[in-house]
């Protein structure tokens, strides 16, 4: 076993071990998985700093800067622009119903504004915490052995076991179907894994992910799903476990897959670790 699958090895056992205990109290003990999810999220970066450390003694080649200014919009609009294509469709067809004044709960808006701004901000917090580990050091380490089809679909698999015990053995679905929430979860966790791989690669930095990342949990989970009225099935179309989202997300990755042999993998994982050059 080379270095650099021993890197991965240990970040995944590791997140595992840290994960465990979470699993088990919102599983075993019903714990509030909300709260425990602060925690749960950080598990990636964790796992990802002290298994630098351990093999690297630093914290280079992460992704911290930065990188190419274009991608940080880029990556806070995608989602942005998916959930509004999804879920205007959704109220236009009658799937879900819109009434604003659900979102504002009967709040002022200096009262209403500031909790968005509060959430917005845990929103980037908890989104670091799992992309510091995803794409800050899985994506270059992958990247050092694998093709960008190849190490996106190994992340995606990856990612996705993280969130398995959740959706199946918690609340954490779209509360109809535990087995559609689950594919479409997958669907859609794999598609982000292809454009935020794609769009790490062509920055150099892990805050696209972050960004995407935050921007994705916050316009769906605080903004959108919040303004839309529950028909009754209307679940199955939006929230991260509908096929909306998972469609329109694998069209985006279906783009970068079409246009993978643009990037230049040499970015970031090369001019950082002094590896033999590589190609997609």
């Amino acid at each position: 076993m080379n270095i650099y699958t021993k890197k991965i090895v240990l970040f995944i056992c590791l997140v595992t071990l840290f994960s465990l205990p979470i699993y088990i109290a919102v599983i075993g003990f019903k714990a509030e998985h909300s709260f425990l999810a602060i925690f749960l999220m950080w598990t990636p970066a964790l796992s990802a700093i002290i298994t630098k450390l351990l093999f690297d003694k630093n914290l280079s080649g992460m992704g911290w800067a930065a990188g190419k200014l274009l991608y940080l919009p880029l990556s806070l609009f995608i989602p942005i622009l998916s959930c509004i294509v999804l879920y205007a469709f959704v109220w236009w067809t009658g799937l879900g119903g819109l009434d604003p004044a659900i979102l504002l709960n009967g709040e002022s808006i200096p009262s209403f504004s500031l909790n968005m701004l509060v959430s917005l901000l845990i929103s980037f917090f908890l989104a670091a915490g799992e992309e510091i580990g995803w794409r800050g050091f899985l994506v270059p380490e992958l990247l050092k052995k694998f093709s960008y089809v190849k190490a996106s679909l190994l992340i995606a698999i990856i990612w996705n076991l993280y969130h398995y015990p959740l959706i199946l053995f918690s609340d954490y679905n779209n509360g109809i179907s535990k087995l559609l929430s689950l594919v479409f979860f997958t669907i859609m966790v794999t598609s982000i894994c292809f454009l935020t791989t794609y769009i790490r690669s062509k920055s150099g930095s892990l805050w696209t992910g972050v960004i995407f990342h935050a921007s994705h949990n916050f316009f769906v989970q605080v903004i959108f799903d919040p303004l839309t009225i529950d028909y009754g099935r209307t679940k199955l179309y939006t929230t991260e476990f509908g096929i909306g989202l998972a469609l329109i997300y694998s069209l985006a990755a279906l783009y970068c897959i079409t246009n993978k042999r643009k990037l230049n993998l040499q970015h970031y994982s090369l001019k950082t670790c002094n590896e033999p050059k590589m190609t997609d």
